[in-house]
């Protein structure tokens, strides 16, 4: 694993260093796995700066040459998959076994906008007169600079930099400080894989705040790609206004996960698991209200009950482990507040709630559960199941869509007629009918209402990064 370690930011293909170190910590074990450079505002200009010259040359490429480098980055990862799982088990907490998928997940991106950008077409437009031939086509839009989080520190990172570099833009990243080495070890790969210098660069701090200002105050910098809550997304957004960059924000959500009466109740059960517990519950998509019909809500708590109180919480590297530590004792700290306050409010707790120490968090289930408590609202970003039955379809959906966000949905259902109408009545911009795992590298990837603006995958993802030129001829 030592080999893909580095310790400071990546700027221009070279590593760029500051007096300036700050720890990056195991949240396991937490000790610290190395003490990495702050950027400071030198640094900052200088990614700038190189990003403004690898645009110059990447827009000269064509989609062929961006393809090519593209395969080679995705061979490279793929590679070194196994030391890029164990970085991030190390940094992040996951299991080893998610950290592998997530690989996987990662590379997706890579591969998928490798082919896609030798399909980005323009338009023959039929004119309205015999005077003039129109049409369009489409062009990189420049400079990109992007935030990511903490909780998918591959994925996150591949989804924004793969198609930016199909599409012939340069791109700065600022990764969460919690998870910076997974981006610095990326940002080498591409380099090793032939990108343009100053293409990826990569600046590692503790002062999102600050950095971020930097790059959405720069004329340099027109495209903003961010993923992370919705109040940090509004105040970018902001920023970005007085230099009128297109943007893109992946923001949070609030995902119900519906199971009807009429559902196959152990395929519902296999979903929710899924949708619930991946990555400790620590998801933007992550279920994070569960409905379920009334009459089959004592059915389903039976199942699911044992399957919970099996999971195996522990370090991430342990042999059959399930759930790992959750990002940080603050986040430990919110998921038990959330859980106090329901239960201050009459809700039931089900489960093992003894204290693991550190970040580890118990998978606990909360019955009877209203929308007077703090749990309803907030995204729990935990390994809880907040369990709210309902009586009918009409109640239900009411219920899910009464809430700010609109990112991701579930339910199960074997009704066809119902399938149709529950789809299209939420108000979300992912569903997942039947299956509780929908995130795919070919298909667009965001929300609608305060969730986020844009879609990362599929070809939507790749036209996020290019303008449209219309050219019209007189002959």
């Amino acid at each position: 694993m030592s080999n893909l370690i580095f310790s400071d930011s990546f700027i221009n293909g070279e590593f760029y260093k500051t007096d300036t170190r700050f720890s990056v910590d195991d949240p396991a074990t937490e000790k610290s796995i190395v003490n990495v450079s702050d950027i400071d505002e030198q640094g900052v200009n200088k990614a700038i700066t190189a990003a403004q010259g690898a645009f110059s040359k990447l827009k000269a490429t064509n989609a062929t040459e961006r393809s090519e480098t593209l395969m080679r980055w995705y061979e490279l990862v793929i590679k070194h998959k196994q030391t890029l799982a164990e970085l991030m088990t190390k940094e992040q907490g996951k299991p080893l076994k998610e950290s592998l998928g997530e690989i996987d997940y990662g590379a997706g991106f890579i591969k998928w906008y490798a082919e896609e950008a030798k399909r980005s077409y323009g338009d023959v437009i039929p004119a309205t007169d015999n005077n003039h031939r129109l049409t369009s086509f489409k062009q990189p839009i420049g400079v990109v600079a992007g935030i990511t989080p903490w909780n998918f520190p591959v994925a996150m990172v591949t989804r924004k930099v793969a198609p930016a570099y199909a599409a012939g833009c340069s791109f700065i990243l600022k990764p969460s400080e919690h998870t910076p080495l997974c981006a610095i070890a990326l940002a080498y790969l591409a380099d090793q894989a032939g990108f343009v210098k100053g293409a990826f660069n990569v600046l590692v701090s503790q002062n999102a705040k600050k950095v971020g200002e930097m790059l959405t105050d720069s004329e340099v910098v027109r495209k903003f790609t961010f993923t992370g809550s919705t109040g940090v997304g509004k105040q970018l957004l902001s920023q970005c206004a007085s230099t009128i960059k297109r943007t893109s924000m992946e923001l949070g959500g609030n995902a119900p996960f519906i199971i009807f009466d009429n559902a196959d109740i152990n395929d519902a059960i296999d979903g929710l698991m899924a949708a619930k517990f991946r990555n400790s519950g620590q998801a933007c998509v992550a279920a994070n209200r569960i409905f379920i019909q009334r009459n089959v809500l004592n059915e389903v708590l039976e199942k699911i009950t044992p399957k919970i109180a099996a999971l195996k919480v522990a370090n991430g590297f342990e042999e059959g482990v399930d759930i790992g530590p959750l990002i940080y004792p603050k986040a430990k700290e919110k998921v038990q507040q959330l859980i106090q306050d329901a239960l201050n409010k009459g809700a039931t707790l089900i489960g093992d709630q003894r204290d693991l120490g550190g970040s580890f968090q118990n998978p606990v289930i909360i019955t009877n559960v209203t929308t007077h408590m703090d749990i309803y609202h907030q995204e729990v970003f935990g390994p809880v199941l907040t369990v709210i039955p309902f009586d009918n379809e009409a109640e239900v959906l009411a219920l899910s869509n009464d809430v700010p966000y609109g990112l991701a949905a579930y339910f199960y259902s074997q009704n066809i007629k119902q399938i149709h109408r529950v789809s299209e009545a939420l108000e979300f911009g992912m569903i997942g009918i039947n299956e509780g795992v929908i995130s795919n590298p070919v298909a667009p990837f965001g929300g609608v209402k305060q969730s986020g603006l844009g879609r990362e995958g599929g070809h939507q993802g790749l036209n996020e990064y290019l303008e449209e030129k219309y050219v019209c001829i007189r002959i």
